[in-house]
């Protein structure tokens, strides 16, 4: 045994079953109850309390005032940033920037640790092709290679390469599993799917996090094929146990396990705490299960006593791993009210790579900075908190510099920059300030309207049934763009949105999501020409609500989709001429899709090149910047498997590279493969890898490129 093994084994040998279920147990908040909890040893973890002062008097209450002396692990949601907030994850995973992200989890651990948090539930790697779930925001989008990549990121600088460092902290991949294919977009809904489905889309993100030592894993609200996360022992015992090895642990979402008894699987909380610690639930979050019924379940045989121990011992191991043996207590010189110059520059730097130009009619971006009027319109050009997005418990508006205020720094003295609301806020119907816009806008030499989402709109339990922009905001676009002056529409959102109208009348379009603290001059740097917008979409934004679920890698069909837009088809059911996997009053293709992302130059990729050595296949392009400025270019490598024992994706993403090049430059990209890479779950749900042929493309985009081929043959593998 190591030293932290014996130090734990001989920690477990002294604990009293009573004192076994206290660290399994986490309560919320700072309480008069809750601190009696932990003076009894009945409390393992903490839940949202950032007040330094406070968690050194809940530490010392349960290292100085219990028999074991047993540190807290003190929890909080750091989702996109603690002070510092950064663009929301999918905006992150806009930016295909793994050491940015890196490096944007680790200021967010460094500023949560300095308050005594040392445990974060993210990254959130669901999987989710379909908008409407307000959750979307918190994932990396619709793929899983770019979901994995991006949580494995976040992972590394959450926890560094050290949990003893005390600026690390521990990680948790949420939520297991299959939670963001929630029916009809709404939360908390039932997930229901093929086990193929499941381990070749929804799984691979997590096991990508548990590849690089994720410490905890949190299980979802939804149901998977009728068993309830909290309760599922095929993911959570049989995947992430006995076949990914997983040796950190798993703790429940908020009440998740008191929750089986509603979704009707349970009987009472008895019942509930039975099958969670069977399933593998070690960490109970607040519905209080485990505390009022676990003994009572070892007594009686229901739950052996080692499972219970292997859950304890998986708890204390972590709390051993992250140094709160040694140093529980917060070190108040590290806190600080003043936020660090460096984060503040990595988080206009991510906002920045973040955003996606969806549209550059006629060049009208980049601005000049010089140019002599400029209107700054709508209710998201001065929201500090709409800025910040969802999950930003800790970020304070004062630290926001909003696109308005960044516009007036940037601009040269002599400009007028006219600035009207319009709108109190983007959910508003008030038309009031209208007339005020359009007259900035008629005086202007060009009109930026900052429209989207709401924070309020994004995040957990805000699901919407409509994409479109909320509100009034349509009308008033309407109303500038009827002033025939040159509009630019920056959309701050938390997911995509369905603005066909826009796409046809505006002539340029800026996705910024939710870009965080540094927004603001991340926008005016794009807006102005100070760097070129690289950000690339990590989900397909669709025409209509009425596409979804609306994704790059689907199967082909028998009767895959044409271009026959609202034409009715030439035959019958008799004679099924034109009958194909379509709608007849819509495209059946997105109004974006995924990995697409223009620039102000523009890139040429030649016809990929394989070679095939052994067992090797290197894939490699040449991309030209045919424009006349520096940009960067994320150039992303597709595969398809033409024949297969199963149905297989038109497309799968299976690699990326980031290319900055100068005007006129040729650089070569290269991806190399195994077979691996190309293995898939057949009818026995095992994964295999068959021989066959293959299609690659080397493209900007996920609908772009032209396809080269190799054959795989049964030696190779």
């Amino acid at each position: 045994m190591t030293t932290n093994d014996n130090y734990i084994e001989l920690l477990l040998a002294r604990m009293t079953l009573r004192e076994k279920v206290g660290q399994m147990t986490q309560v919320s908040g700072a309480t008069e109850d809750h601190l009696a909890l932990v003076k009894k040893g009945l409390v393992g973890s903490l839940l949202n309390v950032v007040d330094p002062v406070l968690v050194n008097e809940y530490q010392r209450a349960s290292v100085e005032e219990t028999r074991l002396g047993i540190p807290l692990l003190v929890g909080r949601d750091v989702i996109h940033g603690f002070r510092t907030i950064f663009p929301i994850p999918l905006g992150l995973a806009a930016s295909w920037n793994l050491p940015l992200v890196e490096k944007a989890a680790r200021v967010a651990a460094r500023e949560a640790s300095a308050v005594g948090v040392r445990w974060t539930f993210s990254p959130m790697v669901d999987i989710c092709r379909d908008p409407r779930w307000g959750r979307i925001a918190e994932g990396a989008g619709e793929d899983p290679v770019l979901s994995g990549a991006i949580g494995a990121a976040m992972v590394r600088g959450y926890q560094g390469k050290d949990l003893a460092n005390p600026e690390s902290i521990a990680a948790c991949a949420k939520h297991f599993v299959a939670y963001g294919a929630t029916e009809g977009g709404r939360d908390y809904n039932t997930s229901d799917m093929s086990e193929r489905t499941l381990r070749d889309v929804y799984l691979p993100p997590f096991k990508a996090c548990v590849d690089v030592g994720v410490s905890t894993l949190m299980c979802g609200f939804n149901d998977l094929a009728g068993v309830p996360a909290s309760g599922n022992a095929f993911t959570l015992r049989q995947v992430l146990r006995s076949e990914w090895k997983f040796n950190g642990f798993v703790v429940s979402d908020w009440a998740s396990i008191g929750e089986m008894v509603i979704h009707g699987f349970c009987a009472d909380k008895r019942e509930a705490a039975r099958e969670a610690a069977l399933a593998g639930v070690d960490m109970d979050m607040m519905s209080a299960c485990y505390l009022e019924h676990m003994e009572s379940l070892v007594a009686s045989g229901e739950v052996p006593l080692a499972l219970v121990d292997a859950s304890v011992r998986a708890i204390l191991g972590l709390k051993y791993r992250l140094g709160l043996f040694e140093r529980a207590q917060v070190d108040l010189s590290r806190v600080s009210e003043e936020l660090e110059w460096e984060s503040l520059e990595a988080a206009r730097h991510l906002a920045r790579e973040s955003c996606v130009l969806l549209k550059n009619e006629g060049n009208l971006l980049p601005l000049k900075e010089d140019v002599a009027s400029v209107a700054v319109i709508g209710p998201l050009s001065d929201s500090p908190v709409d800025q910040m997005g969802c999950w930003t418990v800790d970020g304070r508006a004062a630290d926001v510099c909003t696109p308005l205020a960044a516009i007036r720094q940037m601009v040269s003295p002599g400009t007028r920059v006219r600035y009207v609301r319009a709108l109190p806020e983007a959910c508003s119907g008030e038309t009031d300030e209208f007339d005020a816009a359009v007259r900035a806008a008629e005086a202007s030499d060009v009109a930026i309207l900052f429209l989207g989402e709401s924070e309020k709109l994004t995040g957990e339990s805000h699901c919407r049934a409509f994409l479109d922009l909320s509100g009034a905001q349509q009308a008033l676009l309407e109303r500038i763009c009827e002033t025939g002056k040159p509009v630019v529409v920056v959309l701050m959102t938390g997911r995509p949105l369905t603005i066909p109208w826009a796409v046809a009348h505006v002539p340029a379009l800026l996705l910024a999501w939710h870009p965080g603290t540094m927004g603001g001059p991340a926008i005016a740097d794009l807006l102005f020409g100070k760097h070129s917008p690289s950000g690339k979409l990590p989900v397909s934004i669709p025409r209509s609500v009425g596409q979804i679920p609306l994704y790059y890698n689907h199967k082909n069909t028998g009767r895959p989709a044409i271009d026959s837009v609202r034409k009715m088809p030439l035959g019958t059911p008799a004679d099924p001429v034109g009958f194909c996997s379509s709608y007849l009053d819509a495209e059946p293709t997105p109004e974006f899709p995924f990995g697409f992302g223009l620039s102000y130059t523009s890139f040429e990729y030649s016809l990929p090149k394989v070679v095939v050595q052994g067992s090797s296949i290197r894939i490699s392009a040449d991309i030209t910047n045919t424009g006349n400025r520096t940009a960067g270019e994320v150039a992303q490598l597709y595969v398809r498997d033409v024949v297969a024992s199963v149905t297989r994706p038109v497309k799968e993403l299976k690699g990326f590279q980031r290319v900055d090049l100068a005007a006129g430059q040729t650089k070569t990209v290269a991806f190399t493969l195994c077979p691996d890479d190309l293995a898939f779950h057949g009818r026995d749900c095992r994964l295999r890898v068959e021989p066959g042929d293959f299609q690659v493309w080397i493209a900007g985009n996920s609908q772009a490129g032209e396809a080269a081929g190799f054959t795989l043959r049964e030696s190779m593998i």
